[in-house]
């Protein structure tokens, strides 16, 4: 329970430190962070859980991470459903609070989206479902292999956490201008909730595209990675 209770807080702040910079300061009157901080707090959030929760769940704040994980030899299968189920909780937790906090402010609307992820009309950029799908797959793809080489026993100890973070944060300055960045079904689905309408409606993509880039990207890894000839 120990575990699931890390992952449910690591996916609590994940969720609510990177979609609420989204929701709350891209876009502040002067000061606004914009897609760099944006991205740079999606890192953020990832690092300080990994230092703060790594020891204790692994730190995966993220369904397609727990898969590919788990088709990566690294996580067993017993454990994923309690894993997701965790990761998803606590992202509509989150999810809740950043409503709450975004409602308080006069003229808040959810139709700008909710920091939801989309393709399309609803695409930050207008990129058409086939970018999006190739875009969700590869980042996820690459940000698996990246978490499995960096937290390889043969990698330099102790340097994991930032090695995930600053990836996550470079996918994000890749691919928000496509999706929103999903590469975290846990993520879409705490804000497409509140968000309603489309987001739900298109939130099957952010499920299958990431976890399916999981896995490729856990294959790769296992071939690439291993230590025989």
């Amino acid at each position: 329970m120990k575990k699931y209770g890390a992952e449910f807080i690591g996916t609590f702040w994940l969720v609510l430190g990177g979609c609420g910079s989204a929701v709350l300061a891209a876009a502040f009157p002067g000061v606004g962070i914009g897609l760099l901080g944006v991205s740079l707090a999606f890192g953020l959030t990832v690092m300080t859980m990994a230092f703060a929760i790594g020891h204790i769940s692994g730190c995966h704040l993220n369904p397609a991470v727990s898969v590919g994980l788990w088709a990566g030899g690294r996580f067993p299968a017993k454990q994923l459903l309690p894993y997701i189920v965790a990761q998803v909780l606590g992202a509509i937790v989150a999810g809740g609070i950043l409503y709450l906090i975004a409602s308080g402010k006069a003229g808040f609307d959810l139709a700008s989206g909710f920091a939801s992820n989309g393709y399309g009309t609803h695409s930050p950029g207008g990129y058409t479902f086939l970018a999006a799908l190739i875009t969700e797959v590869v980042m996820t793809m690459m940000f698996l292999f990246v978490i499995m080489g960096a937290t390889d026993k043969r990698a330099p100890q102790g340097l994991a956490p930032i090695a995930i973070g600053l990836c996550l944060t470079l996918i994000h300055l890749i691919s928000i201008p496509v999706t929103n960045t999903s590469v975290n079904p846990a993520r879409s689905t705490g804000v497409a909730l509140f968000a309603g309408d489309w987001a739900i409606a298109q939130l099957w993509l952010f499920w299958l595209a990431p976890i399916a880039g999981g896995i490729i990207g856990a294959f790769i890894y296992r071939f690439v990675g291993s230590s025989e000839n």
